[in-house]
């Protein structure tokens, strides 16, 4: 199919394969936090097979309105969800693309768009998967469930938070979980995400007095000040790491001083700072240590504030045999390869789903993610698409 060619109605077929789907959804140009047709989308498959849909849109003063997916199967236990993001981040320049990235061009078995990867190609998979094993199993006992959200690439407010508030509130309780986020580094079947770091960040203000550069004995700098702070925090490292995580790392984001002139010293100056932290910490007991070394640093001499980001995103692990045996089982049993359990890169909406139940996070390869001519191998597709079926196989079935 090339992309001029028009996708068959989601309802011409009680299972769209995911290339299908997966074309539909990246023509929805769902910038975050824009809706922009793909949970309409979704709906319009998921619907005619059964499902249960509903779009509740969140609100929170200060941050965008959210529309959000929930749409379930069946009854009873093991209750089983699949989660991901219909939102993407903005494609830059859509003339540095080979393919428009929202058309969903298919170019040498590989289909182009901002998404494809990240993640409505995870997406596009699970629904072909879920909606093959109904086909097929339409007795099936327990329940299947999707829990998709606009804002995961936004500031993850309106989203997956409050979605699985919203679900448990109407009497849902999940038995396990799997994000669709892409999980593998360089193949698919590579690595299934059972845990990751959490995620802190502050910013560290340093005060001082302005004045006029030629007289210098009448200011104070806060510039050299804050670099004696930012020293400190970066001179030792926070661990080494564990059998479980990689180490802890701080890192400095940005550097603001609010002076456009030559010949002033400035009165303040900040740094703003991430920290991703593994399960030898908590976001409380980071606070104390960059409070410890601050104020070590600053003496009676240096006048600053530490500054932290309300923070949600703290380390985990998953301990659930049965369901990351049974998704590697079913990995191995479609590419041959045994899956490493991981639990680095970054933070995704699985921090959230943590509180509820069990959950890991399996995808697509990620290489591209982000990128310009982004894009996933039609193979990759049908091939996560047999590992989530033969997951409900074996896991529901």
């Amino acid at each position: 199919m090339s992309s001029h060619d028009s996708i068959p109605s989601p309802s011409a077929s009680t299972t769209p394969d995911a290339t299908t789907l997966l074309q539909g959804l990246v023509r929805c140009p769902s910038v975050t936090p824009a809706e922009a047709g793909s949970l309409a989308f979704l709906e319009s498959v998921l619907a005619p097979a059964g499902f249960a849909v509903s779009r509740p849109v969140f609100s929170e003063p200060g941050t965008p309105d959210v529309e959000n997916l929930f749409a379930t199967i069946g009854s009873g236990a093991p209750h089983f969800v699949f989660a991901g993001h219909t939102d993407v981040v903005p494609p830059g320049d859509p003339a540095r693309w080979s393919h428009g990235p929202f058309e969903g061009a298919i170019e040498h078995g590989m289909l182009y768009g901002r998404g494809a990867v990240d993640m409505k190609g995870g997406i596009a998979a699970f629904v072909a998967a879920a909606l093959g094993y109904l086909a097929e199993k339409p007795d099936h006992r327990g329940t299947i469930s999707l829990l998709i959200t606009g804002d995961e690439e936004g500031p993850s407010i309106n989203g997956t938070v409050k979605l699985l508030e919203w679900a448990a509130q109407r009497g849902h309780r999940f038995d396990a979980a799997i994000v669709g986020e892409p999980t593998n580094p360089n193949a698919l079947g590579d690595a299934i995400k059972v845990g990751r770091r959490g995620s802190l960040s502050g910013t560290i203000i340093v005060t001082g007095t302005q004045g006029h550069v030629a007289y210098p004995h009448l200011a104070v700098n806060p510039i050299p000040q804050l670099m004696k702070l930012i020293r400190r925090l970066t001179a030792e490292a926070l661990d080494h790491g564990n059998e479980r995580f990689d180490a802890s790392n701080l890192e400095f984001i940005g550097l603001e001083v609010d002076n456009k002139a030559w010949n002033v010293i400035p009165a303040e100056a900040k740094a703003r700072f991430n920290i991703r932290f593994n399960d030898e910490w908590t976001p409380e007991t980071l606070e104390a240590w960059l409070m410890a070394r601050l104020e070590e640093a600053a003496g009676n001499e240096i006048e600053f504030e530490l500054v932290m980001e309300p923070t949600k995103s703290t380390s985990f692990l998953t301990h659930s045999p049965a369901l990351i045996d049974t998704l590697a089982n079913a990995i191995e049993t479609v590419t041959g390869r045994r899956p490493a359990l991981s639990t680095s890169g970054g933070t995704s909406d699985a921090r959230f789903v943590k509180d509820y139940c069990p959950v890991v996070e399996f995808g697509l390869v990620g290489q591209t993610m982000h990128q310009i001519d982004e894009r996933v191998a039609i193979a990759d597709l049908d091939a996560l698409t047999a590992i989530y079926r033969r997951f409900l196989n074996d896991f529901i079935g």
